[in-house]
């Protein structure tokens, strides 16, 4: 990024460096998340169903965060679902 001359673009940089570092940590939870009940379905379908729900809850907490949007919670949820139901 470019350098910053007055005050307020100097604080501007650090808050943006800061939300930066927080999104990317919690995009990848959710795709490690997503990768972890892929993974399980394959083995097994009632390993899948038990991770179900924390995935869930992590899906929706970054739908707050506004990592995700809601469509795209909802699909994922859904072929999630789809998924460990097979």
């Amino acid at each position: 990024m470019g350098k910053a001359s007055s005050l307020s673009t100097k604080k501007r940089l650090r808050q943006s460096r800061k939300r930066q570092v927080q999104n990317k940590a919690n995009r990848t939870r959710v795709k490690t998340q997503l990768k972890k009940v892929r993974s399980s379905a394959e083995e097994s379908t009632s390993d899948a169903k038990k991770i179900l729900p924390e995935t869930y809850a992590v899906i929706d907490k970054a739908v707050k965060k506004g990592i995700l949007s809601k469509n795209a919670a909802a699909r994922h949820k859904s072929r999630l679902t789809k998924l460990s139901n097979q």
